[in-house]
């Protein structure tokens, strides 16, 4: 098969293809796309499971270190004013971790996008590839120009030609002309009839591309709404830190807690959909030809001749395309043989051959155009075009989505097994603690709050004289 023009399988791509695959019973499976086979959906829906598992995991090490926080800590003595050691330590890793998430929300963020540029230029290029097939517009028919030629070469038969058969009946030589021009008109239109590939088939590019960009819509916008979340989750986190608000930071445990799932859940999906797109792009003619040939019907030679557009495929409408354009030239030339010939003893017939050469100067022209068209060029430059914004841009905005969800959900857990030891240092709270300019104090320093002398009364607070 021919590589699409400026298409080659990245890196990303050749890597993630040689990933060992294995079904529900550990058994090896090819790297061959085939998402219609058992085997392999089970080898796809397996690179889910392991997101699950990692996410019982986290969730079995979280409890278990909660559950040792809570019951084996050891008891404060009595009278103690000090915090236990290591408290800004836990602070400061819970401040960290939630930075990290912050930054893996930026790298979500872009991510979206990429993933979203891939899938509209995939969108794009169904769309070109249905108005070339179209010729006219999204809408029209795609043998449209084949049947106008057709009707306007069987309209010029009908009457104009059987007109000049009428009028030329006393020259035995301008009637077999006359019937040679008739014989070449219905040759042409049953060989442009021929050209009519697309004609009745059900696929359709445009149905195709909307049916793409609707499932995007609500990818890209659930995607947002994630991130969206998870940035929410960790700044408000951070306020409770900085205000030593514990229902606040309790809130945003549980949000993260909630969020930490949906992080694994989306980074199952992201694995098993690159894994998937990956054995797609590393050889994906085979696969659209196949599929292409039982949703269409159409014959090998012209699937072969589109998807691989070389020397070594020869156009399948080459000869009809020749039979016709001999035998419009053939046509013309015995019009002007008969204008020649026929005008200046019978003017009555030269009414009926101007618009004859009216209707084969417009077939000429559709012709040239159809042609171009049916050129394989352009039909395999949008193929290639789809190929590298599915590819490409698509897989690796995937990746990063990837990243964002490794980083995410490292960092949540993080943040889960440091914020209740981080609320455990936060002070109680004084009821005249407004009168004691705690406002002033550093928010993330869970020592308490000595006396400071010297410290300049605010006018709405001041202190009793001794």
């Amino acid at each position: 098969m021919g590589t699409p023009p400026g298409y080659r399988p990245s890196a990303w791509v050749h890597l993630l293809h040689q990933l060992p695959r294995a079904d529900f019973q550990l058994r090896p499976v090819p790297s061959g796309f085939a998402p219609q086979e058992q085997e392999y959906q089970q080898a796809l829906l397996l690179v889910v499971a392991l997101a699950g598992l990692g996410l019982g995991l986290s969730l079995i090490f979280i409890a278990v270190y909660l559950i040792r926080f809570c019951c084996c800590r050891p008891p404060e003595p009595p009278g103690a004013k000090s915090p236990p050691p290591g408290g800004g330590c836990v602070t400061w890793s819970c401040i960290a971790a939630l930075l990290v998430g912050c930054t893996g929300i930026g790298i979500g963020f872009y991510g979206n996008s990429e993933t979203s540029d891939g899938v509209s230029q995939l969108s794009s290029a169904l769309l070109h590839a249905n108005h070339t097939l179209t010729a006219i517009d999204h809408l029209a028919h795609p043998c449209a120009q084949v049947l106008e030629m057709v009707e306007r070469l069987d309209e010029a038969v009908r009457t104009e030609l059987t007109t000049l058969e009428e009028v030329l009946t006393q020259r035995t030589e301008l009637v077999a002309a006359t019937r040679g021009a008739r014989r070449q008109a219905e040759a042409v239109a049953q060989q442009l009839q021929g050209l009519a590939f697309w004609q009745g088939v059900p696929l359709s590019p445009v149905q195709v591309a909307e049916d793409v960009s609707f499932v995007e819509e609500y990818r890209w916008l659930a995607y947002v709404l994630l991130l969206l979340l998870e940035l929410l989750v960790c700044l408000f986190t951070l306020l409770g830190l900085a205000k030593q608000s514990k229902w606040l930071v309790i809130v945003m445990t549980v949000m993260s807690l909630l969020v930490l799932v949906l992080s694994w859940g989306s980074m199952g999906l992201e694995a098993a959909t690159a894994v998937g797109l990956s054995d797609f792009c590393s050889s994906p003619d085979t696969y659209i030809l196949n599929l292409t040939r039982e949703e269409t019907g159409l014959g090998s030679d012209i699937l072969n001749y589109y998807f691989v557009c070389n020397q070594a495929v020869s156009n399948p409408f080459q000869q009809r395309l020749t039979v016709s354009q001999r035998a419009l030239a053939n046509i013309h030339s015995q019009l002007q043989g008969l204008e020649r010939e026929a005008v200046p003893q019978f003017p009555s017939a030269q009414k009926p051959l101007l618009s004859l050469e009216e209707t084969l100067n417009v077939t000429e022209g559709n012709f040239h155009q159809l042609v171009a068209l049916l050129h394989c060029r352009g039909l395999h430059k949008d193929y290639g075009a789809a190929l590298r914004g599915l590819c490409e841009d698509a897989l690796e905005g995937l990746l990063y989505l990837l990243l964002f969800s490794l980083l995410s959900a490292g960092a949540l857990a993080t943040a889960l097994c440091s914020l209740p030891r981080a609320w455990a240092l936060f002070p109680p709270r004084n009821p005249s603690a407004s009168c004691s300019g705690s406002h002033l104090s550093e928010p993330f320093l869970h020592a308490r709050l000595e006396p400071v002398p010297h410290l300049r009364s605010f006018p709405s607070c001041r202190r009793r004289p001794h």
